[in-house]
């Protein structure tokens, strides 16, 4: 999404990105982000809004046009994130270990490697 100013109408905003300004802060649909300052007067303050849903900006100083990105502040960017490592290793005493057994649970893997 590009901009041309960082204050924008709120329904511009609403059409390009799907986020509606609400008093209770940003919305999409049921999901709603709190977004203190993000709307002033009717109009959106991009750079507000933009932190609050976790939205890439980056401005191109030579043609004064700023670019919005996707909205992460729902997770949804990462819903369909797989994992590809082995199904089962070997751990440090020889036995196998399958990580199938871990399904459902939060984990962390931490990994060492000599060189």
């Amino acid at each position: 999404m590009i901009f041309s100013s960082l204050r924008v109408p709120a329904s511009e905003f609403s059409s390009v990105t799907g986020w509606d300004a609400k008093p209770e802060g940003m919305c999409r649909g049921e999901v709603c982000v709190p977004a203190p300052g993000a709307l002033d007067n009717g109009a959106i303050n991009i750079e507000t809004a933009a932190a609050r849903l976790g939205m890439p900006i980056v401005h191109d100083t030579e043609h004064g046009v700023w670019s919005l990105g996707a909205a992460t502040a729902t997770g949804r960017t990462l819903a369909t994130a797989v994992a590809r490592f082995p199904s089962s290793l070997i751990d440090a005493m020889g036995r196998g270990f399958d990580f199938a057994s871990l399904r459902g649970r939060r984990i962390i893997m931490i990994a060492w490697a000599s060189w």
